[in-house]
């Protein structure tokens, strides 16, 4: 295949996981009766530009349709992360009434219900009809297409530039990387800026966190390769974050290459060295990767066929794109696994793809007290361990598979 940044012959796997749904393709009742379209879910690293993408064989728009059931305001953690994220950049880029702040995968609101609560002017682009209407209740302008060169042309014909743009774990969902930074490019003010959030591609394979790749994630991503995309389309980097979410995120900041001001941070050269020093730029650091998911899929199946042996009660918390991935590569159905619970009433009555275990109501843990939950979000696992705390008066131990099998009771 042809590295969908700079073009060259890429043929280096990092992992093939086989062939999955995709992940957020939750089924119904009567999509039970039907086949599910499964597409090879193998991740490649381009030795030019060291861009680590999936095959692609799966459309954006195949994955982000009317019935994409993810959710962000179902997370009590992610929403904080967001109303802190809004407090930050309004005092930091003395954004106010006479500013404009746009997102792109707006998704339900999340975010931009705090812009419109400080009285600035917003709107979001979010392409799935589901989040696009929940956002919309809660009165935020939604345009609702996905960010192209043309809209983005369009929307700076009319004068509707940004002084903030947000870009939150999207960057790796877009199956065009170069179209969408240029298009971001396009809809900065001036002096705009552009903040984006994706998970640490060094984090991903350092920790082997395997259950991140799944097909709506086209990319994953270094910061030095995002740097070189977001110059050879216009943008200038000039500050990064480490984050704590998603096992490890970036949050970079960019300006328009031609007319930003913002100054050159010494986090850029800092983070650049430290990915040379784990030597991000050979295939080295990318072997082993696909050994330690199969020992990951191998403990986990053994555990969960010692419990079925021992008649414990198994299930799920969290009918995550990462607890798809997981099920799937290991082969798991609901002989295995009872049922997964999901505070999303999006989710609640539907089934996982692939495995087809059926996703219920939290009620069921108190009528069932299960032996073992297995948490999916793993990322979440204090927020969730948290409000699961009441079953450790019932002894029921919580377990993560990944990066390793942990139980904790």
């Amino acid at each position: 295949m042809k590295c969908r940044h700079c073009g060259a012959d890429v043929s280096h796997v990092l992992v093939d996981l086989g062939t999955a749904p995709p992940s957020n393709a939750y089924l119904s009742k009567i999509a039970l009766k039907r086949p599910e379209k499964y597409f090879p879910l193998k991740v490649l690293v381009c030795e030019s530009c060291w861009l680590v993408q999936a095959e692609a064989y799966s459309r954006a728009a195949e994955l982000f349709n009317e019935e994409y059931a993810y959710f962000s305001s179902f997370s009590t953690e992610w929403l904080s992360h967001a109303r802190k994220y809004v407090d930050q950049m309004i005092e930091r880029f003395s954004l106010g009434e006479t500013s404009l702040i746009g997102e792109v995968a707006a998704n339900d609101g999340y975010l931009l219900q705090f812009v419109k609560d400080k009285g600035i002017s917003c709107f979001g682009i979010e392409p799935t009809a589901s989040t696009a209407t929940v956002a919309r209740q809660k009165g935020l302008e939604i345009i609702q297409e996905f960010l192209t060169l043309s809209l983005a042309n369009d929307l700076r014909s009319s004068s509707r530039t940004l002084d903030l743009l947000v870009a939150n774990n999207v960057l790796a969902h877009v199956p065009d990387i170069n179209d969408f930074t240029q298009s971001c490019q396009l809809l900065l003010k001036a002096n705009g800026v552009l903040t984006c959030e994706f998970p640490h591609l060094l984090n991903l394979v350092s920790q082997h966190q395997f259950d991140t790749i799944y097909h709506e994630h086209f990319s994953y991503l270094s910061f030095g390769t995002v740097l070189n995309i977001f110059a050879k389309n216009g943008l200038q980097v000039f500050h990064v974050e480490k984050l704590g979410t998603h096992g490890g995120s970036l949050r970079v900041f960019a300006q328009r290459s031609d007319m930003g001001s913002h100054t050159l941070d010494p986090s850029v050269e800092k983070l650049l060295g430290e990915e040379a020093s784990a030597g991000m730029h050979s295939l080295d650091f990318y072997r082993g990767f696909q050994e330690h998911a199969e020992k990951v899929k191998n403990d986990f199946l053994k555990f969960l066929l010692d419990k079925k042996k021992e008649g414990k009660v198994v299930v799920g918390y969290g009918a995550a794109a990462k607890g798809n991935t997981l099920l799937n590569f290991a082969g798991v159905k609901c002989d295995l696994i009872k049922y997964v619970v999901d505070r999303s009433p999006h989710k609640q009555g539907k089934f996982m793809p692939g495995s087809r275990i059926p996703i219920v109501s939290e009620d069921h843990l108190n009528l069932d007290k299960p032996d073992f939950v297995v948490i999916f979000p793993w990322n979440l696992r204090d927020e969730i361990t948290e409000q699961l705390n009441y079953l450790k008066k019932v002894q029921t131990t919580f377990v993560v598979a990944v990066p390793n099998l942990e139980l904790t009771k």
